[in-house]
């Protein structure tokens, strides 16, 4: 059973609505659409957040060392609530996904993701539950880093708001173990 969901992106206004920072903010959409704040934990290098689903709390993180360095921050809190590697499920961006498809994984490798891949590094072990937000990819010749870093236009975050609003509604189902296969 997931007890943590921890989101990905980075810290900072300048990032706030890029590709990249997905993670972050399905993770905003369910904390403050249920009226919930964050509270920022420097102990944990994070912002943490606090939700009843059904009749069990479920731990947000955002962690704050930058995408890159996301590891440090995950191990920290998993440590403190003494959460194993498996109550936990990873929100991030993915460019193999097209925009508009959510799908759960278990398990498998960082996909050139230097934030799973610094969480891969820090547990030992890539057993972990993720909640991949297809992103898509940049046009032919344009960079990735430039592209995961850009703000989409103001239609695909209209179509992200009502992606949210449909994962959310299924947020329970996948705290149990639940797949989810997702497309708009």
């Amino acid at each position: 059973m997931i007890k943590v969901l921890v989101g990905l992106g980075n810290p900072g206004r300048q990032y706030e609505k890029t590709r990249h920072n997905v993670g972050f903010l399905f993770l905003d959409h369910l904390l403050l659409g249920s009226g919930g704040r964050w509270r920022n934990v420097s102990g944990f290098e994070a912002e943490i957040g606090e939700l009843v689903i059904g009749n069990k709390m479920l731990v947000l993180v955002k962690p704050q060392t930058f995408m890159n360095r996301s590891g440090s921050s995950v191990t920290k809190v998993l440590k403190y609530y003494k959460f194993a590697r498996e109550a936990m499920l990873v929100a991030h961006d993915d460019l193999e996904l097209p925009m508009g498809v959510v799908k759960t994984k278990q398990g498998g490798g960082h996909s050139g993701h230097n934030g799973l891949r610094d969480i891969i590094a820090h547990l030992g072990s890539n057993e972990f539950a993720r909640l991949r937000f297809g992103i898509g990819r940049p046009d032919i010749g344009g960079r990735v880093a430039d592209y995961v870093l850009s703000s989409p236009s103001k239609e695909v975050l209209s179509k992200q708001s009502m992606l949210f609003d449909a994962v959310s509604a299924k947020i329970e189902g996948m705290l149990n173990g639940e797949e989810l296969v997702y497309g708009l």
